[in-house]
């Protein structure tokens, strides 16, 4: 368990983190999620055992922080909606699943533990978007000096809504428990990056939650 000091609607709140889960192969178009899989495989990662898949990873990974550290050069982040359940309702927020791409190789489950996931503070409640949850607005921004490089674009309606999500993981989230619920592709293909700008529009009650965040990259040493 740790500890984060998160915004909810508004109000600081110290929100005892019990776990995490990272929603994978999450895109609703199985179509889609089929070919994306054959696409990865061709580069050696390994198929899923199943569709969508929940790995779970160490809640200490979570960081609001703006700098990580991770080891090597090969890794780099994702844009992702976040699903917190707390003082029994659900929280919306913003994430990045960065990821060791290198070791992705070996195991989608352990390059994910590898690295530490960023995490915005500010969240939304749920019922407040649940209607229009897929007009909600995916982007982030490879950041270079002063520069914003547009590197992911997409909806939510691309991806499985949180209650299939929660339908397929079995079970209601828990108090204090934290789900990455998928991503949308990258304009350009996978790029690693040094610093990244995460983003959640809402383009209806027009809002946004953001978050930024830089690598730095640990040497590798025998």
């Amino acid at each position: 368990m740790i500890v984060l000091n998160l915004e909810l609607a508004g109000a600081d709140r110290n929100v005892r983190i019990q776990g995490l889960v990272i929603a994978g192969w999450a895109g609703r178009d199985q179509a889609a999620v089929t070919a994306h899989i054959h696409e990865l495989a061709d580069i050696g990662v390994p198929a899923p055992s199943t569709t969508p898949l929940f790995y779970r990873v160490a809640a200490s990974r979570l960081t609001t922080g703006p700098i990580i550290e991770s080891l090597g050069s090969r890794s780099s982040g994702e844009v992702e909606i976040v699903l917190l359940r707390w003082g029994g309702e659900y929280w919306v927020g913003v994430g990045s699943d960065h990821t060791d791409r290198e070791a992705e190789a070996h195991g989608v489950a352990l390059s994910k533990q590898l690295c530490e996931k960023p995490l915005g503070r500010r969240f939304w409640r749920y019922g407040q978007i649940r209607d229009h949850w897929d007009q909600l607005v995916l982007r982030s921004y490879i950041l270079k000096g002063d520069a914003r490089v547009p590197y992911q674009y997409g909806n939510a309606g691309e991806l499985l809504p949180p209650d299939k999500l929660i339908a397929c993981l079995g079970r209601d989230l828990s108090d204090g428990l934290v789900m990455f619920c998928g991503t949308v592709p990258a304009l350009k293909g996978i790029i690693e990056a040094d610093a990244l700008a995460i983003e959640l529009h809402d383009p209806v009650l027009g809002q946004t939650l953001t978050h930024e965040y830089r690598n730095v990259s640990l040497p590798v040493v025998a």
